[in-house]
Protein backbone atom coordinates (compact mmCIF):
# COMPACT_ATOMS: atom_id res chain seq x y z
CA UNK A 1 0.00 0.00 0.00
CA UNK A 2 1.30 3.61 -1.11
CA UNK A 3 1.55 6.31 0.56
CA UNK A 4 -1.26 9.26 0.15
CA UNK A 5 -0.15 12.03 -2.65
CA UNK A 6 0.49 15.39 -1.72
CA UNK A 7 -2.65 16.86 -2.42
CA UNK A 8 -4.12 14.31 0.32
CA UNK A 9 -1.06 14.84 3.02
CA UNK A 10 -2.57 18.97 2.80
CA UNK A 11 -5.98 17.64 3.10
CA UNK A 12 -4.93 15.71 6.10
CA UNK A 13 -3.34 18.74 7.53
CA UNK A 14 -6.55 20.65 7.24
CA UNK A 15 -8.26 18.33 9.49
CA UNK A 16 -5.26 18.45 12.15
CA UNK A 17 -5.84 21.93 12.31
CA UNK A 18 -9.60 21.72 13.01
CA UNK A 19 -9.44 19.12 15.02
CA UNK A 20 -6.61 21.67 17.37
CA UNK A 21 -9.26 24.13 16.79
CA UNK A 22 -12.11 21.70 18.09
CA UNK A 23 -10.42 20.46 20.63
CA UNK A 24 -8.64 24.13 22.03
CA UNK A 25 -12.11 25.46 22.32
CA UNK A 26 -13.14 23.32 24.61
CA UNK A 27 -10.61 25.04 27.11
CA UNK A 28 -9.58 28.18 25.84
CA UNK A 29 -12.12 30.09 28.32
CA UNK A 30 -10.98 28.21 31.29
CA UNK A 31 -8.45 30.51 32.34
CA UNK A 32 -10.58 33.39 31.46
CA UNK A 33 -13.67 32.29 33.14
CA UNK A 34 -13.61 35.74 35.24
CA UNK A 35 -13.41 37.68 32.67
CA UNK A 36 -15.70 36.42 30.26
CA UNK A 37 -18.53 36.19 33.31
CA UNK A 38 -17.77 39.76 33.78
CA UNK A 39 -18.36 40.58 30.33
CA UNK A 40 -21.32 38.63 30.20
CA UNK A 41 -23.01 40.05 33.85
CA UNK A 42 -23.34 36.36 34.47
CA UNK A 43 -22.85 34.90 38.68
CA UNK A 44 -19.88 32.79 39.18
CA UNK A 45 -21.33 29.48 39.32
CA UNK A 46 -23.28 29.84 36.03
CA UNK A 47 -19.81 30.58 34.54
CA UNK A 48 -19.13 26.71 34.05
CA UNK A 49 -21.95 26.53 31.43
CA UNK A 50 -20.02 27.97 29.11
CA UNK A 51 -17.92 24.75 28.63
CA UNK A 52 -20.19 22.67 29.75
CA UNK A 53 -22.64 23.65 26.84
CA UNK A 54 -20.05 23.16 24.13
CA UNK A 55 -19.00 19.60 25.39
CA UNK A 56 -22.30 18.55 26.07
CA UNK A 57 -23.44 19.44 22.25
CA UNK A 58 -19.86 17.94 21.29
CA UNK A 59 -20.55 15.38 22.52
CA UNK A 60 -24.10 14.50 21.18
CA UNK A 61 -22.21 15.56 17.21
CA UNK A 62 -19.06 13.25 16.96
CA UNK A 63 -21.20 9.81 17.71
CA UNK A 64 -23.21 11.24 14.77
CA UNK A 65 -20.46 12.23 12.47
CA UNK A 66 -19.90 8.47 11.72
CA UNK A 67 -22.72 8.36 9.79
CA UNK A 68 -22.98 11.36 8.34
CA UNK A 69 -19.46 11.03 6.70
CA UNK A 70 -20.54 7.92 4.81
CA UNK A 71 -23.39 9.87 4.10
CA UNK A 72 -22.04 12.70 2.56
CA UNK A 73 -18.26 12.11 2.40
CA UNK A 74 -15.59 13.33 4.42
CA UNK A 75 -15.14 16.16 2.45
CA UNK A 76 -18.44 17.45 2.68
CA UNK A 77 -18.97 16.75 6.18
CA UNK A 78 -15.73 18.34 7.19
CA UNK A 79 -15.81 21.49 5.00
CA UNK A 80 -19.66 21.89 6.14
CA UNK A 81 -18.32 21.27 9.50
CA UNK A 82 -15.75 23.52 9.68
CA UNK A 83 -17.23 26.53 8.50
CA UNK A 84 -20.35 26.12 10.59
CA UNK A 85 -17.52 26.18 13.46
CA UNK A 86 -16.02 29.47 12.66
CA UNK A 87 -19.67 31.11 11.90
CA UNK A 88 -20.77 30.23 15.21
CA UNK A 89 -17.33 31.14 16.63
CA UNK A 90 -17.94 35.18 15.62
CA UNK A 91 -21.39 34.75 17.50
CA UNK A 92 -19.93 33.76 20.41
CA UNK A 93 -17.54 37.27 20.07
CA UNK A 94 -20.32 39.36 19.89
CA UNK A 95 -22.87 37.44 23.02
CA UNK A 96 -23.46 39.88 25.13
CA UNK A 97 -25.62 37.74 27.26
CA UNK A 98 -25.55 34.45 29.35
CA UNK A 99 -27.70 32.46 27.81
CA UNK A 100 -26.58 34.08 24.39
CA UNK A 101 -23.21 32.65 24.60
CA UNK A 102 -24.50 29.24 25.79
CA UNK A 103 -26.37 28.74 22.51
CA UNK A 104 -23.66 30.25 20.73
CA UNK A 105 -21.45 27.84 22.19
CA UNK A 106 -23.32 24.83 22.13
CA UNK A 107 -24.39 25.52 18.56
CA UNK A 108 -20.63 26.40 18.38
CA UNK A 109 -19.57 22.88 19.75
CA UNK A 110 -22.27 20.71 18.13
CA UNK A 111 -21.57 21.63 14.55
CA UNK A 112 -17.61 21.87 15.10
CA UNK A 113 -17.66 18.30 16.60
CA UNK A 114 -17.73 15.97 13.20
CA UNK A 115 -13.90 17.48 12.82
CA UNK A 116 -12.89 15.41 14.99
CA UNK A 117 -13.47 12.39 14.13
CA UNK A 118 -13.22 12.96 10.63
CA UNK A 119 -9.39 13.73 11.66
CA UNK A 120 -9.18 9.91 13.18
CA UNK A 121 -10.43 8.27 10.39
CA UNK A 122 -8.96 9.87 7.49
CA UNK A 123 -5.62 8.89 9.50
CA UNK A 124 -6.30 5.74 9.65
CA UNK A 125 -8.26 5.23 5.90
CA UNK A 126 -5.25 7.33 4.35
CA UNK A 127 -1.50 6.11 5.73
CA UNK A 128 -0.52 2.66 5.69
CA UNK A 129 0.78 0.84 8.92
CA UNK A 130 4.85 1.88 8.03
CA UNK A 131 3.55 5.57 8.28
CA UNK A 132 0.66 5.23 11.07
CA UNK A 133 3.07 5.33 14.28
CA UNK A 134 4.28 8.78 13.10
CA UNK A 135 0.91 10.17 12.40
CA UNK A 136 -0.57 8.60 15.57
CA UNK A 137 2.17 10.71 17.71
CA UNK A 138 0.81 13.76 15.79
CA UNK A 139 -2.89 13.17 16.40
CA UNK A 140 -1.83 12.23 19.87
CA UNK A 141 0.09 15.35 20.30
CA UNK A 142 -2.49 17.73 18.56
CA UNK A 143 -5.17 16.54 20.66
CA UNK A 144 -3.32 16.07 24.11
CA UNK A 145 -1.92 20.04 23.53
CA UNK A 146 -4.87 21.30 22.26
CA UNK A 147 -6.87 21.24 25.60
CA UNK A 148 -3.53 21.73 27.60
CA UNK A 149 -2.29 25.09 25.81
CA UNK A 150 -6.13 26.25 25.83
CA UNK A 151 -5.61 28.68 29.20
CA UNK A 152 -2.16 29.38 28.10
CA UNK A 153 -3.91 31.01 24.78
CA UNK A 154 -6.78 32.03 26.28
CA UNK A 155 -5.07 33.53 28.85
CA UNK A 156 -2.78 35.65 26.81
CA UNK A 157 -5.55 36.73 24.19
CA UNK A 158 -7.62 38.69 26.92
CA UNK A 159 -5.12 39.62 28.34
CA UNK A 160 -3.08 41.50 24.99
CA UNK A 161 -6.69 41.70 23.72
CA UNK A 162 -9.88 41.06 25.43
CA UNK A 163 -11.81 38.10 25.52
CA UNK A 164 -13.79 38.41 22.50
CA UNK A 165 -10.87 37.43 20.68
CA UNK A 166 -10.91 33.84 22.21
CA UNK A 167 -13.13 33.36 19.49
CA UNK A 168 -12.34 35.97 16.82
CA UNK A 169 -9.39 33.65 16.94
CA UNK A 170 -10.59 31.23 14.48
CA UNK A 171 -12.61 32.99 11.88
CA UNK A 172 -9.67 33.13 9.93
CA UNK A 173 -7.96 29.87 10.38
CA UNK A 174 -11.52 28.16 10.13
CA UNK A 175 -12.31 30.02 6.89
CA UNK A 176 -8.60 29.17 5.99
CA UNK A 177 -8.82 25.32 6.47
CA UNK A 178 -12.49 24.66 5.36
CA UNK A 179 -11.61 25.96 1.76
CA UNK A 180 -8.71 23.45 1.69
CA UNK A 181 -10.17 20.62 2.80
CA UNK A 182 -12.80 21.58 0.14
CA UNK A 183 -9.84 21.75 -2.82
CA UNK A 184 -8.39 18.87 -0.81
CA UNK A 185 -10.16 16.26 0.80
CA UNK A 186 -11.58 13.92 -1.81
CA UNK A 187 -11.10 10.66 -0.47
CA UNK A 188 -14.36 8.41 -0.33
CA UNK A 189 -17.46 8.64 -2.35
CA UNK A 190 -20.97 9.35 -0.45
CA UNK A 191 -23.72 7.31 0.35
CA UNK A 192 -26.72 9.95 -0.61
CA UNK A 193 -29.04 6.88 -0.19
CA UNK A 194 -28.02 6.82 4.06
CA UNK A 195 -29.64 10.08 4.66
CA UNK A 196 -33.05 8.69 3.32
CA UNK A 197 -32.82 5.82 6.13
CA UNK A 198 -31.81 8.62 9.13
CA UNK A 199 -32.86 7.83 12.41
CA UNK A 200 -34.47 10.52 13.88
CA UNK A 201 -35.55 8.82 16.90
CA UNK A 202 -32.38 7.61 17.40
CA UNK A 203 -30.46 11.05 17.36
CA UNK A 204 -33.67 12.35 19.97
CA UNK A 205 -33.05 9.12 22.21
CA UNK A 206 -28.93 9.79 21.56
CA UNK A 207 -29.47 14.31 23.04
CA UNK A 208 -32.02 13.27 25.63
CA UNK A 209 -29.61 10.67 27.39
CA UNK A 210 -26.40 12.74 26.66
CA UNK A 211 -27.88 16.08 27.77
CA UNK A 212 -29.73 15.20 30.81
CA UNK A 213 -27.14 13.17 32.06
CA UNK A 214 -24.62 15.75 31.51
CA UNK A 215 -27.25 18.44 33.39
CA UNK A 216 -28.17 16.10 36.69
CA UNK A 217 -24.01 15.84 36.92
CA UNK A 218 -23.33 19.93 36.87
CA UNK A 219 -26.55 21.02 38.31
CA UNK A 220 -27.25 18.51 40.99
CA UNK A 221 -24.72 19.37 43.83
CA UNK A 222 -26.16 22.60 43.35
CA UNK A 223 -29.96 22.05 44.52
CA UNK A 224 -29.04 18.73 46.89
CA UNK A 225 -29.21 16.22 43.67
CA UNK A 226 -32.74 14.40 43.85
CA UNK A 227 -34.73 16.75 46.43
CA UNK A 228 -35.15 19.11 43.75
CA UNK A 229 -37.75 17.80 41.46
CA UNK A 230 -36.14 19.17 38.33
CA UNK A 231 -33.13 16.64 38.76
CA UNK A 232 -35.20 13.70 39.57
CA UNK A 233 -37.32 14.34 36.49
CA UNK A 234 -34.39 14.90 34.04
CA UNK A 235 -32.39 11.56 35.98
CA UNK A 236 -35.44 9.84 34.95
CA UNK A 237 -35.42 11.36 31.66
CA UNK A 238 -31.76 10.11 31.17
CA UNK A 239 -32.31 6.63 31.90
CA UNK A 240 -35.58 6.41 29.65
CA UNK A 241 -33.93 7.88 26.47
CA UNK A 242 -30.70 5.77 26.94
CA UNK A 243 -32.68 2.66 27.51
CA UNK A 244 -34.71 3.55 23.73
CA UNK A 245 -31.60 4.68 22.39
CA UNK A 246 -29.74 1.62 22.74
CA UNK A 247 -33.16 -0.38 21.94
CA UNK A 248 -33.02 1.67 18.59
CA UNK A 249 -29.25 0.62 17.99
CA UNK A 250 -29.84 -2.88 18.06
CA UNK A 251 -32.91 -3.09 16.08
CA UNK A 252 -32.04 -0.44 13.31
CA UNK A 253 -31.08 -2.02 10.18
CA UNK A 254 -28.80 1.79 9.88
CA UNK A 255 -28.31 3.00 13.65
CA UNK A 256 -26.97 6.76 13.68
CA UNK A 257 -24.44 4.97 15.81
CA UNK A 258 -23.26 1.68 15.05
CA UNK A 259 -22.37 0.12 18.41
CA UNK A 260 -20.91 -3.37 16.72
CA UNK A 261 -17.26 -2.09 17.28
CA UNK A 262 -17.11 -2.81 20.53
CA UNK A 263 -17.42 -6.14 19.88
CA UNK A 264 -13.85 -6.27 19.35
CA UNK A 265 -12.09 -6.12 22.42
CA UNK A 266 -9.21 -3.59 21.78
CA UNK A 267 -11.94 -1.69 20.60
CA UNK A 268 -13.58 -1.87 23.97
CA UNK A 269 -10.67 -1.76 26.31
CA UNK A 270 -9.23 1.56 24.03
CA UNK A 271 -12.85 3.45 24.45
CA UNK A 272 -12.65 2.53 28.07
CA UNK A 273 -9.45 4.07 28.36
CA UNK A 274 -9.85 6.72 26.25
CA UNK A 275 -13.09 7.86 28.79
CA UNK A 276 -10.34 7.37 31.83
CA UNK A 277 -7.90 9.39 29.81
CA UNK A 278 -10.45 12.05 28.77
CA UNK A 279 -11.03 12.93 32.63
CA UNK A 280 -7.33 13.28 33.40
CA UNK A 281 -7.03 15.44 30.16
CA UNK A 282 -9.60 17.34 30.75
CA UNK A 283 -10.18 17.50 34.46
CA UNK A 284 -6.85 18.58 35.59
CA UNK A 285 -6.97 21.85 33.32
CA UNK A 286 -10.07 22.63 34.65
CA UNK A 287 -9.17 22.03 38.60
CA UNK A 288 -5.50 24.53 38.45
CA UNK A 289 -7.33 27.44 36.80
CA UNK A 290 -9.89 27.33 39.65
CA UNK A 291 -7.46 26.97 42.11
CA UNK A 292 -5.17 29.59 40.37
CA UNK A 293 -8.41 32.35 40.35
CA UNK A 294 -9.69 31.44 43.55
CA UNK A 295 -7.08 30.87 45.88
CA UNK A 296 -4.36 32.64 44.68
CA UNK A 297 -5.73 35.25 43.16
CA UNK A 298 -3.77 34.99 39.44
CA UNK A 299 -5.23 36.42 36.36
CA UNK A 300 -5.87 34.65 32.75
CA UNK A 301 -2.51 35.49 32.27
CA UNK A 302 -0.40 34.17 35.42
CA UNK A 303 -2.31 31.24 35.13
CA UNK A 304 -1.51 30.23 31.13
CA UNK A 305 2.05 31.40 31.92
CA UNK A 306 2.31 28.22 35.03
CA UNK A 307 0.21 26.13 32.69
CA UNK A 308 2.28 26.05 29.76
CA UNK A 309 5.05 23.82 30.73
CA UNK A 310 2.37 21.04 30.22
CA UNK A 311 2.39 21.89 26.58
CA UNK A 312 6.22 22.31 26.28
CA UNK A 313 6.29 18.80 27.72
CA UNK A 314 4.34 17.27 25.67
CA UNK A 315 5.53 18.61 22.75
CA UNK A 316 9.17 17.55 23.64
CA UNK A 317 7.79 14.21 24.80
CA UNK A 318 6.36 13.31 21.15
CA UNK A 319 9.58 12.04 19.25
CA UNK A 320 10.60 10.00 22.59
CA UNK A 321 6.71 8.42 22.68
CA UNK A 322 7.39 7.60 18.67
CA UNK A 323 11.03 6.30 19.07
CA UNK A 324 9.38 3.86 22.09
CA UNK A 325 5.99 3.16 20.35
CA UNK A 326 8.95 1.21 17.92
CA UNK A 327 11.15 -0.27 20.34
CA UNK A 328 8.48 -1.89 23.26
CA UNK A 329 5.12 -3.22 23.40
CA UNK A 330 2.34 -0.40 23.40
CA UNK A 331 0.81 -1.54 26.48
CA UNK A 332 4.09 -1.46 28.24
CA UNK A 333 4.44 2.06 26.92
CA UNK A 334 0.46 2.84 28.05
CA UNK A 335 1.24 1.64 31.39
CA UNK A 336 4.20 3.73 31.94
CA UNK A 337 2.48 6.53 30.72
CA UNK A 338 -0.48 5.76 33.07
CA UNK A 339 1.95 5.41 36.22
CA UNK A 340 3.68 9.13 35.37
CA UNK A 341 0.15 10.67 35.36
CA UNK A 342 -0.43 9.15 38.56
CA UNK A 343 2.47 10.08 40.04
CA UNK A 344 2.04 13.68 38.64
CA UNK A 345 -1.67 13.88 40.52
CA UNK A 346 -0.08 12.37 43.45
CA UNK A 347 2.62 15.35 43.75
CA UNK A 348 0.10 17.90 42.56
CA UNK A 349 -2.05 17.18 45.47
CA UNK A 350 -0.22 18.61 48.03
CA UNK A 351 -1.49 22.04 46.94
CA UNK A 352 -1.14 25.17 49.80
CA UNK A 353 -2.45 28.33 49.53
CA UNK A 354 1.26 29.36 48.32
CA UNK A 355 1.66 27.04 45.64
CA UNK A 356 2.91 28.26 42.42
CA UNK A 357 5.16 27.43 39.23
CA UNK A 358 7.83 26.36 41.03
CA UNK A 359 6.06 24.22 43.08
CA UNK A 360 4.19 22.71 40.37
CA UNK A 361 6.87 22.94 37.27
CA UNK A 362 8.15 19.49 37.30
CA UNK A 363 4.62 17.88 38.12
CA UNK A 364 2.96 19.49 35.73
CA UNK A 365 6.17 18.58 33.13
CA UNK A 366 5.50 15.23 34.15
CA UNK A 367 1.75 15.37 33.10
CA UNK A 368 2.22 16.27 29.67
CA UNK A 369 5.07 13.62 28.90
CA UNK A 370 2.61 10.96 30.13
CA UNK A 371 -0.71 12.29 28.53
CA UNK A 372 1.51 11.46 25.21
CA UNK A 373 2.73 8.48 26.44
CA UNK A 374 -1.19 7.20 27.08
CA UNK A 375 -3.10 8.55 24.06
CA UNK A 376 -0.84 7.32 21.26
CA UNK A 377 -0.59 3.47 22.40
CA UNK A 378 -4.41 4.13 22.84
CA UNK A 379 -5.36 5.09 19.54
CA UNK A 380 -3.75 2.10 18.18
CA UNK A 381 -4.72 -0.26 20.51
CA UNK A 382 -8.14 1.18 20.01
CA UNK A 383 -8.26 1.03 16.20
CA UNK A 384 -5.00 -1.75 15.18
CA UNK A 385 -7.60 -4.82 14.84
CA UNK A 386 -10.34 -3.21 13.48
CA UNK A 387 -10.95 -4.14 9.36
CA UNK A 388 -10.78 -0.55 7.36
CA UNK A 389 -14.98 -1.45 6.71
CA UNK A 390 -15.17 -0.10 10.33
CA UNK A 391 -13.05 2.97 10.90
CA UNK A 392 -15.49 5.56 10.39
CA UNK A 393 -17.93 4.72 13.01
CA UNK A 394 -15.21 3.46 15.29
CA UNK A 395 -13.54 6.73 15.49
CA UNK A 396 -16.51 8.57 16.31
CA UNK A 397 -17.25 6.57 18.89
CA UNK A 398 -13.90 6.03 20.30
CA UNK A 399 -13.97 10.12 20.31
CA UNK A 400 -16.97 10.49 22.14
CA UNK A 401 -15.54 8.27 24.86
CA UNK A 402 -12.76 10.30 25.49
CA UNK A 403 -14.94 13.95 25.32
CA UNK A 404 -17.78 12.06 27.32
CA UNK A 405 -15.24 11.28 30.00
CA UNK A 406 -14.33 14.70 30.16
CA UNK A 407 -17.80 16.03 30.30
CA UNK A 408 -18.60 13.49 33.01
CA UNK A 409 -15.20 14.30 34.76
CA UNK A 410 -15.82 18.06 34.99
CA UNK A 411 -19.43 17.75 36.39
CA UNK A 412 -18.08 14.64 39.01
CA UNK A 413 -15.31 17.10 40.24
CA UNK A 414 -18.08 20.09 40.44
CA UNK A 415 -19.57 17.71 42.89
CA UNK A 416 -16.77 16.41 44.92
CA UNK A 417 -15.63 19.97 45.13
CA UNK A 418 -18.57 20.73 46.53
CA UNK A 419 -19.23 18.01 48.70
CA UNK A 420 -15.34 17.74 50.06
CA UNK A 421 -15.31 21.26 50.47
CA UNK A 422 -18.26 21.40 52.69
CA UNK A 423 -17.02 18.24 54.78
CA UNK A 424 -13.60 20.29 55.38
CA UNK A 425 -15.19 23.71 56.03
CA UNK A 426 -17.42 21.76 58.72
CA UNK A 427 -14.34 19.79 60.02
CA UNK A 428 -12.24 23.29 60.45
CA UNK A 429 -14.95 25.21 62.31
CA UNK A 430 -15.11 22.33 64.44
CA UNK A 431 -11.24 23.02 64.66
CA UNK A 432 -12.11 26.65 65.03
CA UNK A 433 -14.09 27.11 68.57
CA UNK A 434 -13.68 29.37 71.20
CA UNK A 435 -12.25 26.18 73.38
CA UNK A 436 -9.14 26.73 71.61
CA UNK A 437 -6.66 29.06 73.15
CA UNK A 438 -5.53 30.63 70.13
CA UNK A 439 -8.13 31.12 68.65
CA UNK A 440 -9.63 34.23 70.71
CA UNK A 441 -6.12 35.56 70.92
CA UNK A 442 -5.55 35.57 66.89
CA UNK A 443 -9.08 37.12 66.67
CA UNK A 444 -8.09 40.18 69.15
CA UNK A 445 -4.78 40.65 67.24
CA UNK A 446 -6.44 40.76 63.90
CA UNK A 447 -9.22 43.44 65.39
CA UNK A 448 -6.58 45.69 67.14
CA UNK A 449 -4.42 46.26 63.67
CA UNK A 450 -7.69 46.49 61.66
CA UNK A 451 -8.74 49.08 64.33
CA UNK A 452 -5.63 50.99 63.94
CA UNK A 453 -6.13 51.30 60.33
CA UNK A 454 -9.79 51.12 59.84
CA UNK A 455 -11.03 52.99 62.75
CA UNK A 456 -14.05 53.67 61.26
CA UNK A 457 -15.20 49.82 60.44
CA UNK A 458 -16.53 47.09 63.46
CA UNK A 459 -13.00 45.25 63.86
CA UNK A 460 -14.37 42.59 66.07
CA UNK A 461 -16.89 41.69 62.64
CA UNK A 462 -14.25 42.13 60.38
CA UNK A 463 -11.97 39.49 62.00
CA UNK A 464 -14.45 36.90 61.91
CA UNK A 465 -14.93 37.79 58.31
CA UNK A 466 -11.31 37.04 57.97
CA UNK A 467 -10.98 34.16 59.57
CA UNK A 468 -14.60 32.85 57.94
CA UNK A 469 -12.55 33.61 54.68
CA UNK A 470 -9.33 31.93 55.51
CA UNK A 471 -11.73 29.03 57.06
CA UNK A 472 -13.27 28.58 53.29
CA UNK A 473 -9.68 29.23 51.40
CA UNK A 474 -7.87 26.11 53.17
CA UNK A 475 -11.26 23.79 52.96
CA UNK A 476 -11.14 24.86 48.96
CA UNK A 477 -7.63 23.85 49.07
CA UNK A 478 -8.21 20.81 50.77
CA UNK A 479 -10.57 19.69 48.49
CA UNK A 480 -8.86 20.27 45.08
CA UNK A 481 -6.38 17.97 46.90
CA UNK A 482 -9.18 15.44 47.13
CA UNK A 483 -9.93 15.43 43.60
CA UNK A 484 -6.21 14.89 42.80
CA UNK A 485 -6.27 11.87 44.95
CA UNK A 486 -9.33 10.32 43.16
CA UNK A 487 -8.19 11.19 39.85
CA UNK A 488 -4.96 9.13 40.69
CA UNK A 489 -7.11 6.39 41.96
CA UNK A 490 -9.17 5.99 38.92
CA UNK A 491 -6.34 5.87 36.76
CA UNK A 492 -4.38 3.27 39.31
CA UNK A 493 -7.85 1.21 38.79
CA UNK A 494 -7.88 1.27 35.00
CA UNK A 495 -4.16 -0.17 34.01
CA UNK A 496 -5.95 -3.95 34.97
CA UNK A 497 -7.49 -2.92 32.12
CA UNK A 498 -4.08 -3.12 29.74
CA UNK A 499 -3.97 -6.82 30.71
CA UNK A 500 -7.57 -7.23 28.80
CA UNK A 501 -5.97 -5.86 25.82
CA UNK A 502 -4.13 -8.12 22.90
CA UNK A 503 -1.09 -6.89 21.56
CA UNK A 504 -2.11 -4.46 18.22
CA UNK A 505 -1.01 -4.52 14.97
CA UNK A 506 0.25 -1.64 12.80
CA UNK A 507 -2.73 -1.18 11.11
CA UNK A 508 -6.63 -2.18 10.73
CA UNK A 509 -6.86 -5.42 10.12
CA UNK A 510 -3.52 -5.94 10.08
CA UNK A 511 -2.87 -3.38 6.82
Amino acid sequence: MSGPSLRHRIGFGATVVGLFMAILDIQIVSASLAEVQAGLAAAPDEASWIQSSYLIAEIVMIPLSGFLSRALSSRVLFTLSCAGFTLFSGACALADTLPAMVVARALQGFVGGAMIPVCFSTSFLLYPGTERVKISVLISLTATLAPTIGPSLGGWLTQALSWHWLFLINLPIGAAVAVTAWLTLDIDRPEPGLLARFDWWGLLFMAGFLGSAEYVMEEGPRWGWFDDAEITHLAMLCALCGALFLWRAFTRAEPIIELRAFRNRNFLMGCLLSCVVGVGLYGLVYVLPLFFARVRGYDSMQIGETLFITGLCMFLSAPLAGRLAKLMDLRRLLVLGMLLFIASCLWIARLTNLSGFWEMAVPLGLRGTAMIFMFMPINQIAFGTLPPAEIKNAAALYNLMRNLGGALGLAAINSIVTWRGAAHRQHLTEQLGWARPNVPVWLDNLAARIALVQPDVPADLAALRRLQGLMQREALVLAYNDVLMLMAMLFLLAIPCVAIVARPRTGPGGH
